[in-house]
């Protein structure tokens, strides 16, 4: 007997609601999902198309995360890709930073606040234009000499011990967990480097133990056969995605694409869609056309291809973290500015009312239909004026004071600036040798990367040897030594200055300070001190007296990320008079009357010759206007404070000598030209 017609009405009244469930479970399934189907991108059931841009966390003050996530928004962004740099996250052998600059989850949570979804780059080796290509250089002290971007056992145990610190930290922020993270990409473009399959192979063990399987990994390799056939790993279901010059036909380079990922699997993506370009110390300032660049774009975008744009915000390379790069050989070396603008649509300190940015916004919403937000309000600027400075020390005056005593060391040869313990910076070498009665050759055949030479009479004035000459990893690498006519030995005094490591290419193994024997007339020199120089101390440097008296002191933090302290003796010296070529700290102050007079601002440099800037115990990085083309470094306003801002300046050479700096509104890449 079937059912009754009352029992029938209810199910035909029950049916619509089960189907409305049944299909809100699903849809609750899938609303956490992303996945690549039909050569496609999908994310909660439905196609997407990724228009992604790089804005990397460590390059902005995280007081500016916000706001440069908000432009990157405006500008029509729907993904942010950023590196994660393992230096920065494991400065000292198990001594983890996540923290300030480092603090990555709280800036992943931050995009998701704001309705972003995230790329993350991974490593090991992110290369970036920072410094070691993100390795920490405790790597390159490690014996036997472990081969980086390879199967070697030793370093694929400490890319674990990384992984397993950094994975679970980010596992709770993938897309099915109910995070923002919808790729994670394992190395950096390494088909460009090699071809070691099992180390890939290894980095995805490593990557799904800890994130599962239903991320989707990633990797990047440049758009060209050999490059995608060194790089991929479609067998162990790793998405392959492509960069290439912006001035390419993609589509061709998309059907390539194809044939490196499993069929149906091979959605068109330019993972790094150059919105400009590097520059290094000594070149022009590298610029592309706001108009061919939207062109190249709309080629992509407009036929539901996915591009993210590297960069969307370039920032800065405060500190030490600047990244250089090599041609022929390891002495054919160029090292990369401060300014990490990479002419990008969102500029260094934010702006957005460009000719680029306009022109790439308007490609995205014509291509995608995204709307557009309102354009973000400027970011106001200020002009400090000019600013004098007063020379507080030669670095002669204080060496004893700023190097470490338990640092210092003894060799019968020159160490490596790594096996010191010397991580950034510089080092000074000093030795003796016994004068000819005329001039001697110096010859030092390996320095990295660039060597400035000093010496005096050992019983003289040892505060004020003669300055020598300058012995670069790029040229020269003899020096004439002028006779001294000294009663006793001479001592020789070598300042090195790591200028940042090799980020990209076969050189990467970039070891700093004087790696060979030091020569005087073809006879090795012996018995070397060496001195680390910690400018973690600088800000005490105005405490020194011009009275006799010798005073501890407990020093500032001044390294860019805080993670390290350093006492420093208060001493007393008589201050040279004039100006001399010779390394020496200058001190600055300039005033800001409250909290809501504190803008941005750059430091002109014009006028010095190279260095390294401190501002209120931040380092902003290096300085080199005479060779240029950055003249100007920029202040972002959360390092400064209402009231007395104390600007320190370690100038290797001689100042400006009017002994004046000018705080300016705008950004300045005319130097050295």
């Amino acid at each position: 007997m079937g059912p009754s017609r009352s029992f029938q009405n209810l199910l035909l009244l029950l049916l619509p609601l089960a189907l409305a469930l049944c299909s809100a479970a699903a849809s609750g399934e899938a609303s956490r999902r992303f996945w690549v189907e039909n050569d496609t991108f999908w994310k909660d059931g439905a196609p997407f198309q990724i228009v992604g841009g790089d804005v990397h966390y460590f390059r902005i003050v995280p007081e500016y995360w916000k706001d440069r996530l908000l432009r990157a928004k405006a500008l029509g962004l729907n993904t942010i890709q950023t590196y994660v740099p393992w230096n920065l996250h494991e400065p000292k052998p198990l001594s983890w930073e996540f923290k300030g600059f480092t603090d990555i989850e709280s800036y992943l949570r931050l995009a998701h606040e704001l309705d972003m979804l995230v790329m993350l780059r991974v490593g090991p080796y992110i290369c970036g234009e920072w410094d070691l290509g993100g390795f920490p250089p405790w790597l390159l002290t490690i014996e036997p000499t472990i081969e980086l971007r390879s199967s070697d056992s030793t370093y694929l145990s400490l890319v674990d011990r990384w992984w397993g610190v950094l994975l679970p930290k980010i596992a709770p922020l993938l897309y099915s967990n109910g995070g923002p993270i919808i790729m994670v990409q394992i190395e950096n473009e390494f088909g460009s480097f090699g071809d070691d399959k099992n180390y890939l192979h290894y980095l995805v063990e490593v990557a799904r133990r800890y994130l599962g399987n239903d991320i989707m990994l990633y990797t990047t390799d440049g758009g060209a056969i050999g490059n995608l056939k060194n790089g991929t790993i479609p067998q162990d279901d790793v998405f392959a995605a492509v960069d290439f010059d912006t001035g390419s036909n993609p589509w061709p380079i998309f059907q390539l694409q194809k044939e490196y990922n499993l069929p149906g699997k091979s959605a068109p993506l330019s993972s790094e869609f150059y919105t400009g370009w590097l520059t290094h110390w000594g070149e022009r300032i590298a610029t592309t056309d706001a108009s061919s660049t939207a062109k190249a774009l709309k080629r992509i975008l407009c036929r539901n291809g996915s591009a993210v744009l590297y960069m969307a915000h370039g920032g800065t390379n405060f500190g030490f973290y600047n990244g250089a790069n090599t041609g022929q050989n390891e002495s054919d070396y160029k090292a990369d500015l401060t300014s990490y603008d990479y002419d990008a649509p969102i500029r260094e300190y934010g702006d957005v009312h460009n000719a680029k940015y306009k022109a790439l916004r308007r490609v995205i919403h014509e291509c995608t239909g995204i709307p557009l937000l309102q354009l973000p309000s400027k970011i106001e600027r200020a002009s400090y004026g000019l600013v004098e400075v007063q020379k507080v020390a030669s670095l002669f005056d204080v060496i004893h004071n700023i190097s470490d005593t338990l640092k210092v060391a003894f060799s019968e040869q020159p160490l490596s600036m790594e096996l010191m313990g010397q991580m950034f910076g510089f080092l000074l070498y000093t030795s003796e040798y016994q004068e000819k009665h005329s001039s001697s050759i110096l010859s030092i055949p390996k320095v990295h990367d660039r060597a400035q030479v000093f010496v005096s009479c050992s019983l003289g004035d040892v505060r004020k040897p003669r300055y020598v000459g300058i012995v670069e990893r790029w040229s020269s690498k003899t020096l004439q030594i002028p006779s001294l006519s000294c009663s006793s030995n001479v001592s020789l005094y070598i300042l090195v200055e790591n200028m940042g490591r090799v980020n990209y290419g076969p050189y990467i193994f970039d070891q700093k300070g004087i790696l060979s024997s030091v020569e005087i007339d073809g006879i090795i020199l012996r018995h070397w001190k060496m001195h680390p120089v910690s400018l973690n101390a600088v800000g005490n440097l105005s405490k020194l007296q011009l009275i006799m008296q010798m005073t501890d002191a407990e020093a500032s933090k001044v390294s860019i990320y805080g993670d390290s302290e350093n006492k420093l003796q208060d001493v007393s010296l008589y201050l040279n008079e004039g100006i001399s070529e010779e390394p020496a700290f200058y001190e600055g102050h300039f005033h800001i009357d409250s909290e809501s007079e504190k803008k941005d601002t750059f430091i002109s440099f014009r006028g010095w010759n190279k260095g390294v800037a401190f501002v209120n115990n931040f380092n902003i990085g290096r300085f080199w206007p005479a060779i240029g083309p950055q003249c100007a470094l920029y202040v972002p306003a959360p390092i400064l404070k209402p009231g007395d801002n104390v600007i320190v300046i370690f100038e290797l050479h001689s100042p400006n000598p009017e002994l004046t700096i000018k705080l300016v509104k705008d950004p300045d890449f005319t130097c050295g030209q």
